[in-house]
């Protein structure tokens, strides 16, 4: 025993641990799209996380300076691929703003209720997508069934079902098809009372799930809002507040809805499920939205003001925000008094997720930072842009 002890040391000696350095992505499952983390960790114990971003990067707004203003709204599509008609909104409302162009009533409810739709669509996929990440396929199926649904409808409305291009500068490109009202309110009725709770049964209160969510990437009040999260991110961490209402833009100002926050319903308020739980709730909340919107929509109506062939904006500069799924989506737009903007810049939120990583990452195992990477919903083009 006592040379087997010997032997054990003399190898111990030559021998030393060190941490190691490790790329998570490009290629990684989990990265939500081409997003690089480098990975510092000892053991399964991650040290630090340093984002690596720039992958998708494709000039957006050095094209926006190139091309004229209606021309651009097709590259908003590819700002945030799940959730394109909110973004073709936040830059329609900045270009109307700076301009002084008034959309028609019919047109703002049309807008309301094809963004209110995108954005469950988007919840779809993002919870979907953090559960698919921690082993769950089969949810992520049923989210997707849904969201099959939703293209169906916003086909009808604008003709395409990922990239949809449907608000213009003044308005929106179509009304409503025959039969759409009937079948957005059968869509919302289901979601509200059959979808949502087969969802939480099947997933939402799973003690697996809620064991790898519970107390995993903890953000404070305090760090929320010093990191500039927004969104779901920001009220995941109990902060009630929702660009919709509290700079409420369009015709928000009309309609009922409640703002959920996170409450620690599991662990900690601010952790991974709180982020998660939000997303949720906010999905029965739009379903609220378009019920009102196409109940007080008018019956008739213009869906879009009619502009010169060649839209000139008067010299200035703006800078307009907007809720979209992943948070305040912000356009700053500088205007020489042309034909395209002078100067263009963008904010979205996934790019002020992708700061706060590195601060809740440390000290959690490797397997945490996937819990975290999908709680935070970060899409990669949003990132780049």
């Amino acid at each position: 025993m006592k040379a087997y002890g010997k032997r054990e040391a003399a190898i111990t000696d030559k021998f030393s641990t060190q941490e190691m350095v490790l790329s998570m992505g490009p290629h990684h499952p989990s990265t939500h799209g081409v997003l690089r983390l480098i990975l510092q960790t000892d053991g399964e114990m991650i040290v630090n996380v340093t984002p690596d971003v720039g992958f998708l990067h494709r000039g957006l707004e050095k094209i926006a300076e190139m091309v004229p203003y209606q021309s651009f709204m097709p590259f908003t599509d590819r700002i945030d691929y799940l959730s394109s008609l909110n973004c073709n909104l936040g830059y329609a409302i900045t270009v109307e703003r700076l301009a002084g162009i008034e959309v028609p009533e019919k047109a703002e409810y049309l807008r309301v209720i094809g963004a209110e739709l995108t954005r469950m669509a988007s919840h779809f996929v993002g919870a979907g997508a953090l559960l698919l990440d921690l082993g769950a396929v089969t949810p992520f199926v049923h989210a997707l069934r849904e969201r099959e649904t939703y293209n169906t409808l916003i086909e009808m409305l604008c003709g395409a079902r990922l990239t949809h291009n449907y608000v213009r500068v003044g308005g929106v490109s179509h009304d409503l098809p025959s039969g759409f009202r009937e079948e957005a309110l059968k869509f919302v009725d289901h979601i509200e009372h059959e979808f949502i709770k087969e969802f939480n049964d099947l997933i939402s209160f799973n003690s697996i799930l809620i064991n790898r969510l519970k107390d995993v990437g903890v953000i404070s009040r305090e760090q929320a809002i010093e990191y500039t999260l927004t969104g779901p991110n920001l009220r995941g961490s109990g902060v009630k507040y929702d660009t919709r209402r509290d700079d409420t833009y369009s015709i928000y100002d009309r309609f009922d809805f409640d703002i959920p926050a996170g409450r620690g319903k599991f662990g900690t308020v601010g952790d991974c499920y709180d982020r998660y739980w939000v997303r949720i709730e906010e999905i029965t909340q739009s379903c609220r939205i378009i019920r009102q919107a196409l109940n007080q929509m008018p019956e008739n109506g213009e869906v879009r003001t009619k502009l010169p062939k060649v839209l000139k904006v008067q010299e200035g500069e703006i800078y307009v925000r907007t809720e979209s799924p992943r948070g305040q989506l912000g356009f700053y737009l500088m205007s020489n008094g042309g034909t395209r903007p002078d100067r263009l810049k963008i904010k979205t939120g996934s790019f002020s997720a992708m700061t706060i990583i590195e601060l809740i990452s440390q000290g959690v195992m490797v397997a945490d930072l996937v819990a975290i990477i999908g709680s935070l919903d970060i899409v990669a083009p949003e990132i780049d842009r």
